[in-house]
């Protein structure tokens, strides 16, 4: 049995990872993500966006159905992360281990600003007080719903926001023991959690396109040029890197991440920073 996954990790060497034949290799997930997400924004997120707006729209209207899909919405976008990482996490360090890889030896490491617990438990109090927003209105509606509600669900909501935080950092740290759950040491939960953080990921693009899809016109200057890439930046760091640093963490150091990422988002930079006379997108 060793023997056999051995054999399985033998053609993840540096050079075939970049071949195509090898994008659906597990470590080549990150790769597989950046070019999802390249074809949906390059062809299908249009539409995509243009639906979800629709729904954003008459959820300001009071529609109900409509404020429950977006409650909905954002559940997952608080319940992907946690969930893909517990369910990828002794998958992906057995694979670490194969390797000869380790955290503890230094061979992946996530360092910055944008890769500290408290950037990720900032954003998730945001994507907190949406979720309340719309339960709040949803179960209330226009009426007020006392002090009692704020008051239980503001420290769930905090409790909840540290607990999804550990779970996601926790992701990063090798297991000290197998887990009792027998699903997550099958080699399937890592496909499972793969799906979690694909659909997040869905999720944040589909929310990047809606705050982008107002045309901003064509450049006006060099000044109008340099702030246009200053948003665009500020924006991808907080959109595109939470859901995709689950993969930085195994191919952060190599060099075509980086491309790979930013090919992801050249539909939406060129949008930004060229801009154009109408909203034809492309």
């Amino acid at each position: 049995m060793s023997q056999n996954k051995n054999t399985t990790e033998e053609p993840e060497t540096e050079r075939s990872k970049i071949h195509p034949a090898n994008l659906f290799l597990l470590s080549n997930r990150g790769l597989l993500l950046d070019v999802v997400v390249f074809l949906l924004n390059l062809f299908l997120m249009r539409f995509l966006v243009k639906q979800f707006g629709a729904i954003v729209v008459a959820a300001s209207g009071d529609d109900q159905p409509a404020q429950f899909i977006l409650f909905l919405f954002c559940l997952a976008v608080f319940v992907l992360p946690p969930l893909g990482a517990t369910l990828k996490r002794w998958q992906f360090h057995h694979r670490l281990q194969l390797k000869g890889k380790d955290f503890k030896k230094g061979d992946v490491y996530l360092g910055g600003c944008f890769f500290n617990p408290i950037f990720y438990f900032c954003l998730n109090v945001v994507v907190f007080a949406a979720i309340n927003a719309f339960l709040t209105q949803y179960l209330f509606g226009n009426n007020d719903p006392g002090g009692l509600y704020f008051g239980i669900s503001i420290p769930t909501g905090v409790a909840l926001i540290i607990v999804h935080t550990i779970l996601v950092y926790r992701y990063f740290s090798p297991p000290t023991k197998e887990p009792r759950w027998w699903f997550l040491r099958d080699p399937r939960s890592e496909t499972a959690g793969d799906i979690c953080i694909f659909l997040n990921m869905l999720c944040y693009q589909l929310v990047w396109n809606l705050l982008t899809a107002t045309p901003l016109g064509r450049v006006s200057g060099i000044t109008d040029f340099f702030g246009r890439i200053f948003f665009v930046c500020f924006i991808a760091f907080l959109v595109y890197f939470p859901p995709r640093v689950f993969y930085l963490a195994e191919d952060i150091h190599k060099r075509r991440t980086w491309i790979t990422m930013l090919l992801a988002n050249a539909p939406i930079i060129y949008r930004i920073v060229i801009g154009s006379g109408s909203d034809s997108g492309w």
